[in-house]
């Protein structure tokens, strides 16, 4: 974080200042929820979780090197006491975000929100000093964390927002607004949560309503409901996609043998051609609007090819490969899963698979609510279309329609089998692949399937990754 006083962070967030001798003490350190993540000058926030209160640990991290505890009550050390811890971080962030001088862009959607913002992530930083979320911190308490840990040196600063409602991305532009605005898409992730799809695209467009008139608003071309924000914001419109009407767009879309795209990125200030070292074809749709972001800050065609083509994955259990000393390969995608992002995983695990056998082990989709039958009956359907060649739903009954689906599809119903859990999967897997095989794993974050992509690279040798 940029150089600040215990008596301004006070006055920032109105809290009372308690056991501070000398309140001029500047934290120069990271700020910080987790007491294993405390170093030197740090500043230490204490939330009080379902089963451990950070105030517990108020001793323990000012022994390891914090300055002072962000807190809702006295802890008998230096202490900044406020009244809601979580409104006291956001309006830090708010605060150190104006004085930064960086460039803020914020991004959403349904779908490969991680991935992309990964993406404009390597593609900046290969021009200033970037920041951006790690992982998938993108709500009230991971976003202004990340805000915080920005420097002065900081040009960039990129921050993923979910949403879970009407509201909440309007309530994270204000922690921090941003210049430019990205919204990828509009799915079906958590629709049971939101009631329907035009209530995501209401909760996702509050990004761009939020967005200044000197401003940008990057808009999916290919997804109607995304297109159709322009109209919600003051901002400058670009789009990106595929369509002949992109500003930013893709032309001679191809996969590599491999299963990695490959195609010509047209933007307003030139064309260059892009091999990604990622998997499937869903990622051109994120390459095009990390490209879409970088031209915009002004990154030529030629650079933004060159980052995109050297970029990898970031971010853990999101389309990992590893391949096996045996030959096989597996893909641990198992770090969430819904509709539109298990259709592209399938989709890259066929493209992958080209004269090799090829396993689905695929779990629960999450939060689908009334769409959940039908949606999980339409990814076993799917994997039969695509030809993969075996289907193993790991779970209860959520598990068991995505196996009745595929069966239903028609005599591939034989090449479907329904198990109980990861063990019985691995137990499976262990016992009939071959050489040569390619199995992807993937379900929603709360099902813990990268345990059965774990247990297979940990068989006895260890793997060697081949693309990260």
């Amino acid at each position: 974080m940029i150089a600040l006083s215990l008596a301004e962070i006070a006055a920032v967030v109105g809290g009372q200042t308690y056991d501070i001798p000398d309140p001029a003490v500047q934290v120069t350190g990271p700020v910080v929820r987790d007491s294993r993540e405390v170093e030197p000058g740090s500043l230490f926030v204490a939330f009080v979780g379902e089963r451990v209160d950070g105030h517990d640990f108020a001793q323990a991290v000012v022994d390891a090197g914090a300055v002072a505890v962000l807190a809702s009550r006295p802890v008998g050390v230096p202490a900044i006491v406020v009244a809601d811890v979580q409104t006291a971080l956001g309006a830090l962030a708010r605060h150190v975000v104006e004085r930064l001088g960086a460039t803020l862009v914020a991004l959403t959607g349904s779908a490969g929100k991680t991935s992309t913002k990964d993406l404009i992530a390597q593609v900046l930083r290969s021009k200033a000093p970037t920041v951006f979320t790690p992982g998938s911190l993108n709500n009230e308490i991971g976003l202004p964390l990340t805000a915080l840990s920005a420097t002065e040196e900081t040009r960039f600063l990129v921050l993923e927002m979910g949403a879970r409602g009407i509201g909440h991305i309007r309530y994270l532009t204000g922690l921090t607004p941003p210049k430019i605005g990205l919204v990828l898409n509009v799915g079906t992730a958590h629709i049971g949560e939101f009631g329907g799809r035009e209530q995501i695209a209401q909760a996702k467009g509050e990004l761009v309503e939020g967005l200044p008139e000197d401003g940008a608003a990057i808009l999916n071309a290919d997804d109607p409901l995304v297109r159709a924000m322009a109209s919600r914001t003051k901002a400058r419109v670009i789009l990106f996609g595929e369509s002949d009407e992109a500003d930013v767009r893709a032309e001679n879309v191809r996969l590599t043998e491999s299963g990695q795209p490959s195609f010509s990125l047209r933007t307003p200030s030139g064309c260059s051609d892009v091999t990604m070292r990622l998997y499937g074809e869903h990622h051109v749709s994120n390459a095009l609007a990390a490209a879409a972001v970088a031209h915009e800050l002004g990154l030529s065609a030629d650079e933004i090819a060159v980052a995109l083509s050297e970029a990898g994955s970031l971010s853990r259990w999101r389309m990992e490969v590893t391949e096996r000393p045996d030959g096989v390969t597996v893909v641990n995608d198992a770090y969430n899963a819904n509709p539109e992002s298990m259709r592209a995983a399938l989709r890259a695990l066929v493209a992958m698979g080209r004269g090799r056998r090829t396993w689905a082990v695929l779990g629960q989709m999450a939060e689908l609510g009334d769409e959940a039958l039908a949606e999980h009956d339409a990814v076993g359907r799917l994997a039969v279309r695509l030809n993969v060649s075996k289907l193993v739903a790991v779970g209860g009954r959520e598990a068991s329609w995505l196996q009745l689906g595929a069966y239903n599809e028609g005599s591939w119903g034989e090449e479907s089998v329904h198990v109980s859990d990861a063990q019985a999967a691995v137990d499976l897997l262990r016992s009939e692949l071959r050489p040569g095989d390619v199995v992807l794993v993937k379900a929603s974050r709360s099902v813990g399937l990268e345990r059965v992509a774990l247990a297979l690279l940990d068989s006895g040798v260890e793997g060697e990754v081949a693309a990260r």
